[in-house]
């Protein structure tokens, strides 16, 4: 099974990924984090990241390593863990000019559809292109939306100091979430948008155990509807 989940900042991806795939028993792809590690190497390395010449001609120099254990999931650039990296607001301010580069997306897709054919059992991959681009014939399309209101307090609330308060105006999330969405659906490669035949899912007002038992109640589905054509094709 191939289970491509996809959908804006703060509608909940990561948490109902993970825990779609721990409980299924199937592998994770944050290929989110992918882009972020690239991005976060480019700083680390000098690269003016406003300079999309200069990211396009980088994009091939750093190896980008990604765990799929849904329990404890990694990333590393050039054998340096970037997991906590990457969630700093330098790179989240940045990732969006980088991931929009061509020559960045084409290295990253080829990654990503690497690792979701050597899944062993099947794989959960999370993003925002996945059901478009990615993983086009993937056996279930599930796009996550929610409310501006619901995603900026979501996301406002994974922001934390070292004290473990919380760091972000609710107002300058929401607003930055807005210009991160407008970023990702209007780039040329591989714009964010919902699959045609994605089942779009709202969780602006359903807890995280609800969203997760809604979408995988859809994956039981689909794995059904995969048996029962290929019976049907080794019967001919």
């Amino acid at each position: 099974m191939i289970v491509a989940i996809d959908g804006p900042s703060g509608t909940g991806k990561s948490s109902t990924s993970k825990a779609v795939a721990a409980q299924l028993g199937l592998s994770y792809l944050d290929t989110g984090a992918q882009y972020r590690a690239m991005t976060w190497w480019m700083l680390t390395n000098g690269i003016d990241v406003s300079d999309a010449s200069e990211i396009a001609a980088a994009s091939g120099k750093p190896a980008i390593v990604s765990g799929t254990d849904p329990e404890a999931p990694a990333i590393s650039a050039d054998g340096a863990d970037a997991s906590g990296p990457i969630r700093t607001q330098e790179v989240t301010s940045a990732v969006s000019a980088v991931s929009a580069v061509p020559e960045v997306r084409s290295r990253i897709t080829e990654l990503q559809r690497t690792i979701a054919a050597g899944a062993e059992g099947g794989i959960v991959v999370e993003g925002r292109d996945i059901g478009t681009t990615v993983l086009p014939d993937a056996d279930l399309k599930v796009f996550l939306t929610a409310s501006a209101e619901a995603r900026a307090a979501r996301r406002s609330g994974e922001l934390k100091d070292k004290d473990g308060k919380a760091v972000a105006d609710l107002a300058a999330t929401q607003q930055a979430l807005a210009q991160r969405d407008k970023a990702d659906s209007s780039r040329k490669a591989s714009p964010l948008k919902k699959a045609d035949d994605a089942v779009e899912v709202d969780t602006t007002e359903l807890t995280l155990e609800q969203v997760v038992e809604c979408v995988v109640t859809l994956v039981e589905q689909a794995a059904a509807r995969k048996a029962e054509r290929l019976e049907k094709a080794g019967q001919v």
